[in-house]
């Protein structure tokens, strides 16, 4: 099958009902541009939504100029046409090419044309986002589309530099990611969901739309007469995120209508736990030295200790041990009470070693007996 191509990104006509069946069923194509539906009238109430948010983001008067990541999908096309409104030549759009479909190449010509449309300029990245062995597509696409934005941003320091970059994650992809940290039994980082606002390097970071629905977002795409692309990945049932987006949302909504926010707020008690075990482990880990003296983790209790261990491995060696190794090396440091104690275990992915007093991590290598 031929690729369609994207349609005029001006105000659209009214969607036909074989229009509604094709965008319904977008995954059977491999690219499609969806025109505003006709009947029902658009939900200005859910739309509003989105305004109010971006009044709260307005009034944290984010660095500007700003960049939106612009796939071309509902929601960041929303987000790109309510920043270009409120920062006039104050706003380019970032759109990565990760070179994992065949339609790839009409995304980038359905954002080309809408860009020109708006007059705000349209920066493009390529990369490989093929997952490595091991390695989920999600997580890779996600690497390679934040070392794509780092190399637009340093690509564009010899123009105006920009100050922030915007994402248009909303209050279903938090679920999402919520359910998802909970199916992996995850600890608080993952119960903490996405947050509002990060760092990364030189570059502030935000998510304007995390308290809006995506049923709101494409309300108040309708209300404006603008279409949008789906892509047809996002129907793949393959993913678990697709199948917890088509089966558990609409299951939770007629539960408990009001889950997106009572979820947010779980996520938020998280992130503040979270913070305090941060700092807690800080403070410990500063106690221990760097590296970390065995001696002084034997005398923190089990679970403080834990949180030291996965502080240090984090901060200073980026490593995420599982459960499982985490268990073995504390097992390991209990055991540690003679001078002549090895310790040799996979962490990460390299291995914690015991020299002299303290504990060092090594990248790679294999086991050893």
């Amino acid at each position: 099958m031929g690729h369609a191509s994207p349609r005029n990104v001006g105000p659209r006509r009214a969607m036909t009902s074989d229009d509604a069946s094709l965008c319904a069923n977008a995954h059977a194509t491999p690219f499609m541009t969806c025109p505003p539906p006709a009947p029902p009238p658009p939900d200005a109430g859910a739309a509003s939504l989105l305004d109010a948010a971006m009044d709260r983001f307005a009034a944290q008067a984010p660095a500007l100029p700003l960049a939106v990541a612009f796939s071309g999908g509902a929601d960041s096309t929303a987000l790109l046409l309510a920043c270009a409104a409120r920062w006039p030549g104050q706003v380019q759009a970032w759109h990565v090419h990760h070179g994992l479909q065949a339609a790839a190449d009409d995304f980038e010509r359905h954002c080309t044309a809408l860009c020109a449309r708006l007059r705000v300029p349209l920066r493009v990245r390529r990369v490989d986002a093929r997952a490595a062995p091991g390695e989920s597509p999600e997580a890779a696409a996600r690497t390679r589309r934040y070392e794509a934005f780092d190399a637009l941003a340093l690509d564009g320091q010899a123009q105006a530099a920009i100050k922030t970059v915007v994402i248009a994650q909303h209050a279903d992809d938090q679920v999402e990611t919520l359910l998802l940290a909970l199916s992996r039994g995850a600890g608080l980082p993952g119960l903490a969901a996405m947050p509002a606002r990060w760092q990364r390097g030189a570059l502030a970071y935000a998510r304007p739309l995390l308290t809006v629905s995506a049923a709101a977002i494409r309300a108040w795409l309708r209300q404006r007469g603008e279409g949008w692309i789906e892509d047809p990945s996002n129907g793949d049932p393959r993913f678990t995120r697709n199948r917890i987006r088509a089966r558990l949302l609409p299951a939770l909504q007629e539960a408990f209508p009001s889950f997106r926010s009572t979820f947010a707020r779980s996520a938020a008690h998280a992130a503040q736990a979270q913070d305090i075990l941060t700092e807690v482990a800080a403070q410990d880990l500063a106690a221990c030295g760097q590296p970390p003296r065995i001696a002084a983790l034997r005398a923190l209790g089990p679970a403080r200790q834990a949180n030291a261990l996965r502080h240090w491995l984090r901060t200073a060696h980026g490593q995420t041990p599982s459960s499982a190794q985490l268990a073995a090396l504390q097992a390991q440091i209990d055991a540690c009470g003679t001078r002549g104690h090895r310790i040799e275990l996979k962490v990460g992915q390299g291995r914690v070693r015991r020299v002299a007093d303290v504990l060092c991590w090594e990248p790679g290598g294999p086991d050893r007996p």
